[in-house]
This record gives structure tokens, sequence and C-alpha cells, in this order.
């Protein structure tokens, strides 16, 4: 099921990471890059729920697209960092502490799948809340200005970014507290 309408929208949230990092090469004016790379986000962000809920509405839901889902996510959500990292509008320890947690809990399910105990790590509504609040915060900081003439949206991302990055530590822990039992008993 590697081409079914889910999983190219799946494909599709990476394929747009060049071009969302892209705009900011083009010669074009800082708000008209910022707007450019905001909506872009913000379109293929969307494909995050719409995937799942035509593989669901369709029977099209596979394996291949359980694993690629969140491997989709957490590319789009990093590179979209390292994008902000450079603009100098996220702090160097919140990527730092986002980009490992998703490294180091991706290597823990891996080798929990190894081992037979992936249950263990199964996705948690902690770690479904902590993209979600990462999806939110990006947009606010990629557009860095003023909303409505009212909501000043680095100030907003800054603010949601600091929440995204204490439930990705406390997802983290989560995570490794589920998983220690197993690898304990598995190491006996």
């Amino acid at each position: 099921m590697f081409l079914t309408i889910p999983t190219l929208l799946t494909w599709a949230r990476i394929a747009a990471i060049p071009f969302i990092v892209g705009v900011y090469y083009l010669p074009w004016d800082m708000a008209s890059k910022n707007l450019a790379a905001t909506l872009m986000f913000m379109l293929f962000a969307a494909t995050d729920w719409l995937d799942g809920w035509l593989a669901r509405k369709l029977n099209q839901t596979s394996a291949f697209g359980a694993f690629l889902d969140p491997v989709a996510d957490k590319i789009l959500i990093c590179a979209s960092l390292l994008v902000l990292l450079q603009q100098d509008r996220v702090d160097t320890l919140i990527a730092l502490v986002i980009i490992g947690r998703e490294i180091a809990i991706s290597a823990l399910r891996e080798w929990m799948a190894q081992i037979g105990a992936s249950r263990s790590v199964a996705v948690h509504m902690l770690g479904k809340l902590k993209t979600v609040a990462q999806m939110v915060a990006i947009p606010f900081l990629l557009y860095d200005g003023r909303l409505f003439g009212l909501i000043g949206t680095r100030q907003w991302g800054g603010w949601l970014m600091t929440v995204a990055a204490v439930l990705t530590i406390w997802s983290m822990v989560y995570y490794l507290r589920k998983a220690i039992p197993e690898i304990r008993a598995k190491a006996r």
C-alpha cells in the first residue's frame, strides 16, 4: 500500500520540506518568505490529520502507513526547527531537546520492536499533544509578524514552543518509564 491516497499525502509532507526550506533562499522580502513558508507548513501539517482520516474512511490503513506517518511528522518538524534556528526564532536548547527526543524515542521504538516489546512504547496521548503543540507553534514562528494586527506571532510561538518542549520531555520520560521494565526483563 505504498501509493494509496493516504500514503501519498504522507509522502507529500516529506516532499514539502525542500520547498519550505527553499523559500528562504528566494530573492523575496522576508515578510513574503515568512508567509509562503507558513502557508506551506500549515497546508502540509493538515495532511497529518487528513491522511489518517482518509485511511480509516477508505479502509486503506497499512503497517507501512502507520510507520511512515510519524516519520513524516518528525522530518517536517525537525526541518522546520532548523529553519527557525537559522532565522534565530527558536532557542537552540529547545530545538536540541525536541530533535534529540525524536531521535532517542525513534531508536527506543526500533529496539523495543526488535525485542518484541513494541506495545510498551506505543503512541500515547502525551506524544500526540506534543506534536499538536509543535504543529501550532511552528507556523506562528515562521510567520513572525502581527496576525490580524493584534497577535504577536513570535511571542505566542515562543510560548507554545516552550510548552512543546515541556511536553517533549514529559512524553520522553513516559516512554522510557514504560520501556525500562521490558528492557530489564529481557536482560535477565
